[in-house]
């Protein structure tokens, strides 16, 4: 198996592992009085996701992946990897209260430690990145383009039902 493909099983197993680990928070959070919010668009999201990494791996196998090894990227990689290093800042800063969903429980102050100290939505900024780098450090330019704007849609719907749901925690 080549580089390419070695490096998008990784990404993919950490993203499965992310599903699992806010699979496990959400049903805790939901036993404890929370309530799920903006359920409609989630699905949305899952599929713009589960699209990115399958359309770089689709692209990866068709151009032959042993021959994008030599094309990849390293410094994008790298801050590739640099941005993973937020993202378990992110997943440290809130514990037990990270979930893919939005998830709201009343009585629950804002987390305001760790990036949340100087960003409202540092995930969000986070997940812009990868869209973005990881198609790019493979040279699958369109791949970047194209998921960055989806994501930037998705986004912006999330941010606003999510900031009407927490905005009465504030």
């Amino acid at each position: 198996m080549s580089l390419t493909l070695w490096i998008i099983l990784a990404v993919t197993l950490q993203r499965l592992g992310e599903l699992v680990h806010s699979s496990r928070n959400t049903k805790k959070l939901l036993s404890e009085g929370g309530k799920e919010v903006g359920q409609s668009h989630y699905p949305i999201m899952i599929a713009i996701h589960t699209g990115w990494i399958f359309t770089i791996t689709a692209f990866a196998v068709a151009a032959d992946s042993h021959s994008l090894d030599d094309l990849i990227i390293w410094p994008l990689i790298g801050v590739y990897g640099l941005v993973q290093v937020g993202r378990f800042w992110v997943l440290y800063s809130l514990g037990r209260y990270w979930s893919t969903k939005i998830i709201d429980l009343p009585g629950v102050p804002l987390i305001r430690k760790g990036p949340y100290r100087w960003i409202k939505h540092p995930n969000y900024l986070i997940v812009v990145l990868e869209i973005a780098l990881l198609p790019m450090a493979l040279q699958m330019w369109l791949i970047a383009l194209v998921f960055s704007i989806l994501n930037a849609g998705i986004l912006a719907w999330r941010i606003q039902v999510e900031n009407a749901a927490l905005v009465k925690r504030e």
